[in-house]
């Protein structure tokens, strides 16, 4: 709106991602309307029209603002009121107050005054502008959401009953809100991120009254696969309490029912902390919500660090920085102390000396700091690491692979599970994904091919030796598996297989509903509950018979069905520190295997004692404690908040002129072929249409694209991805990103970002825009031809990706399936005179191209774009060589520029092959 026009033409729904933006937006409209009526008088020809757009913004915040404590309903009647009134000044007043303490958090601290009479001296500072120390001194805020269909009268004896229970020794505040439906009450944990505990009272109604488009959309996916029209009255409760724990899992649900206890204590209850039997004792019910956010909020570890750093002690053990003592005592490296401060060296001890627990033997605070966590990520046991997902990935394949089992695996993951197929001694099929060859970059493994690789080990009489299937969910790039289908399928195929899958980048997304569906954990926990049902018996018996020698080309095509006694073992490695929360190199494995106990354990604790440092850094377990309490209590609004970023970045690129002049921001369609993507879904937002639903491909496409990785195609720039990440947006703009391709940059939105970060990136690309603008206008034919010929090697001439070859048939087993012994290969090569440096040149490709067989002695991973295109043992191809020598990156790991290639010299192969014909 134009407050000095008085113009005023409300967005439309799908100019809006989320009902959160649309509500924050409409308040800053409001706020502008009426300073503009305050300024020009409410009867003048501008006063009229900015008062007809602010009833119009009330008219659209009032059904979002029924889900919110801040302001209240009581106080936005009271505002309409004003407004009917044409008291402008008490209106303009109460607004700008209301606007300004949803923007800065200040509602959360304190009691913000609405009345003109009310002088309001405290600042309206943004919450994250604060200095810890004074945040720490104030009670965390939150909301109670009560659902009662009831009158307007005991709605407000409901919410001054529980007002009243609240005391001074209370470690949190709320305010609670009343909705009438069990739809409202799913709509208000969905809108309003402040919710921490629900309470359901009798009485309730099915349907919501808010008929805004917005909410429709909503609640038109609120019910999917769910029969909630065919309930009874007398089910509405405890169905409130089952979809409540299906949507947001953390939440704590309250029931309250008049029906008998003995009645509904099978029923499936969700997370209901409690049951009150047709009671209002107010105190009991608020000493229990207060329980239950407690119970979230516990951080065992990082409390006991903290206990234990006020703790006077003589330091006699092997770490002098311990206490401090090294650096107190310096003359030279004082202003470290100055720097970190004195707390982390109070907190520092060794493992070994007493008083807190130990990383490898937990038995006190960080047994109970895992526990916790394994609650919140939806696992059945959870480990902290240290030192990585690196090597929580090598952990968790020696703890289940032994020597000689095959490992099916995703040929560009990350280079730690190759050199974990190393150290277990693995027969390794690699899979190659589908290529993106136009952005030099990989895209992932189709399940077509992963049932493939399992039916050609099946014909080969090898299934049995078939160990693990080692997938990355989702890819640095932000493509995510449909992992229930992956894991039915391939379960139907070999019914114990395990499923690891590097959730490094994926952390989150635990803490968003359409996410969730696509995470370990929760797929885990979904197999072990609808194995066991009559329908999935029926529908594999009805499957088994249809299938009957049936070719494979028929299975490829079938959705196959596991069978009722498949075993769900399941295992998820997260970088916690990537996308949450942590220090550096916080991770966490988190385990779901039903054979865990009796198979597992033993050597699960024995890799983990392998790879974990006797001398873990207790400033990572306790940041890995505390990332864990912020998911608990604000995972929901922080993903939100990270996905609208990104989702304000995608946007601002698509719709602005300039930037479509040199940059590309790949959609899903850019990312994922047609055959992958069922919904249809072109990209997330359309100029013409707005924000297209996202609920539907993630419950459907074989491959959805994370939104909140925001992949820019920058080779109409003329620069190359590498050049463009360093010495344009790092070196000029300090902006800082991680993954490039030869003609993209990845930028990635998380929970710390902001919408200022989000500006400042937008800004920094119109400029960059700009710049190029006027540097074409200025430049001669020559420089223009120049120019025109780097963008067309960027963009029409980018050099095919290779598919990975095979190993060479010294490191191959016998028979037709692809596995390889890369262990075998990477430790030959470890005797110097086993191998033989080629140059990249003609004469090479000459050599590939008339047949000879070379093979790798290393990895060889060019960066960009980081995946290995060689591995020890792989034979090298024509198209291998042929998109080396097309490179123009700055690094190739395990490549010697001034040697050329490592390759195994035809002696050490034929030695390998000979002594293999010894053994047999």
């Amino acid at each position: 709106m134009n407050a000095q026009t008085g113009e005023q033409k409300l967005p439309t729904i799908r100019d809006y991602f989320s009902a959160t933006q649309l509500r924050a937006d409409r308040w800053s409209a409001l706020r502008e309307a009426c300073e503009g009526m305050e300024r020009h008088g409410v009867s003048s020809r501008q006063g009229k029209k900015l008062r007809a757009a602010a009833l119009d913004l009330m008219e659209a915040l009032a059904p979002i603002e029924t889900y919110w404590a801040f302001p209240g309903a009581a106080v936005f009647e009271n505002l309409r009121r004003l407004l009917a009134q044409e008291n402008i000044e008490d209106l303009s007043v109460s607004v700008r107050r209301i606007a300004r303490a949803l923007t800065s958090g200040a509602y959360r601290r304190r009691t913000v005054p609405l009345n003109s009479s009310e002088i309001d001296n405290e600042d309206y500072e943004d919450e994250a502008a604060l200095s810890p120390e004074a945040r720490a001194l104030g009670r965390p805020y939150f909301e109670v959401l009560i659902v009662d269909d009831v009158a307007e009268q005991h709605e407000r004896f409901l919410r001054s009953s529980l007002q009243r229970m609240r005391r001074s020794e209370d470690p949190f505040i709320y305010e609670p809100v009343v909705v009438p439906s069990l739809e409202d009450a799913l709509l208000g944990i969905l809108f309003n991120h402040n919710v921490q505990a629900v309470v359901i009272r009798p009485g309730i109604s099915l349907k919501s009254k808010n008929k805004l488009p917005i909410l429709d959309e909503y609640v038109s996916h609120l019910g999917q696969d769910e029969e909630v029209d065919s309930l009874a009255p007398s089910e509405f409760g405890p169905e409130a309490c089952r979809l409540i724990a299906k949507i947001r899992p953390e939440l704590d649900a309250y029931l309250v029912t008049d029906r008998s206890v003995e009645d509904i204590a099978g029923l499936d209850l969700g997370r209901c902390r409690r049951v009150f039997y047709n009671q209002e004792d107010f105190l009991e019910l608020h000493l229990n919500i207060l329980r239950g956010v407690t119970a979230r909020y516990k951080t065992p570890f990082f409390t006991a660090l903290k206990e234990y750093s006020k703790q006077p002690t003589g330091v006699f053990h092997a770490m002098p920085i311990s206490r401090g003592k090294s650096i107190t005592r310096s003359h030279w490296i004082q202003d470290m102390g100055a720097f970190y401060g004195p707390n982390i060296f109070l907190a520092e001890t060794s493992a070994t000396s007493g008083g807190l627990d130990s990383l490898l033997e937990p038995r006190g605070p960080i047994k109970e700091a895992q526990d916790m966590a394994a609650r919140a990520f939806g696992s059945k046991q959870t480990f902290f690491a240290t030192n990585g997902t690196s090597t929580c990935n090598k952990i968790v394949v020696q703890a289940l692979v032994k020597p000689g089992d095959i490992v099916l695996i995703d040929r560009d993951c990350h280079k730690s599970h190759h050199y974990g197929m190393v150290l277990a001694g693995a027969r390794v099929v690699y899979m190659d994904s589908y290529p993106l060859h136009e952005y030099s970059m990989y895209g992932a493994v189709p399940i077509r091919e992963i049932k493939h690789q399992l039916l050609q080990l099946k014909a080969e009489g090898k299934l049995d030796r078939v160990r693990m299937v080692l997938l990355t969910n989702c890819t640095f790039d932000g493509l995510v598996y449909n992992v229930q289908r992956v894991m039915e399928e391939c379960l139907a195929i070999k019914k114990d297989l395990i499923f690891l899958w590097d959730e490094a980048w994926f952390a989150f997304a635990r803490f968003g509903p359409s996410y969730r569906l696509r995470t370990a954990m929760r797929v885990a926990n979904t197999l072990r509950r609808t194995l066991k049902t009559e329908e999935t018996a029926a529908a594999w018996d009805a499957q088994q018979k249809q299938l009957k020698d049936a070719d494979d080309e028929t299975i490829l095509n079938t959705r196959l069905v596991p069978p009722p006694d498949a075993r769900v073992r399941v295992y998820a490695t997260q970088s916690t520190h990537k996308t949450l929360t942590s220090l550096r190199q916080g991770s966490m494995i988190h385990v779901n295997d039903q054979d865990f106990k009796g198979e597992v354990e033993e050597g699960f604790h024995e890799a983990y004692m392998t790879h974990t440092s006797t001398s873990p850094n207790y400033q990572i377990i306790a940041s890995l404690d505390v990332g864990r309490r912020q998911v608990e209590l604000e995972g929901y609004e922080f993903v939100q908040r990270q996905v609208e970023s990104a989702m304000a970045i995608r946007r601002a690129v698509t719709t602005h002129p300039l930037l479509k002049k040199y940059f590309k921001l790949l959609t899903p369609s850019d990312m994922i072929p047609e055959e992958y993507r069922e919904s249809g879904i072109e990209s997330y937002y359309d100029p013409e249409q707005g924000w297209l639903d996202t609920w539907e491909i993630w419950s459907t496409d074989e491959f959805v694209l994370d939104p909140t990785r925001v992949t820019l195609a920058v080779g109409g720039t003329g620069w190359d991805g590498d050049t463009f990440k360093t010495k344009i947006l790092m070196d000029k703009y300090g902006i800082q990103i991680n993954k490039t391709s030869r003609n993209t940059v990845l930028f990635m939105t998380n929970i710390g970002t902001t919408r200022s970060s989000v500006a400042y990136l937008i800004e920094v690309l119109v400029e960059i825009a700009n710049e190029l603008d006027d540097l074409l206008d200025d430049a001669s034919r020559m420089e223009r031809r120049s120019f025109d010929n780097r963008v067309a090697a960027l963009v029409e001439h980018v050099p095919p990706l290779p598919d990975f070859s095979r190993f060479h048939d010294a490191f191959r087993d016998a028979g037709e399936t692809p596995e390889g012994d890369i262990r075998s290969a990477f430790f030959l090569s470890y005797t110097e005179e086993n191998c033989d440096y080629l140059p990249l040149d003609d004469r090479l490709m000459e050599r590939l191209n008339a047949g000879e067989e070379l093979v790798s002695a290393s990895f060889v991973i060019p960066y960009p774009p980081g995946f290995p295109i060689l591995v020890p043992g792989q034979v090298i191809s024509p198209e291998i060589l042929a998109f080396m020598r097309a490179l123009d990156v700055s690094e190739i790991h395990g490549f010697r520029a001034d040697l050329g290639l490592r390759v195994f010299t035809k002696d050490a192969l034929a030695s390998l092959k000979s002594r293999d014909s010894e053994g047999s």
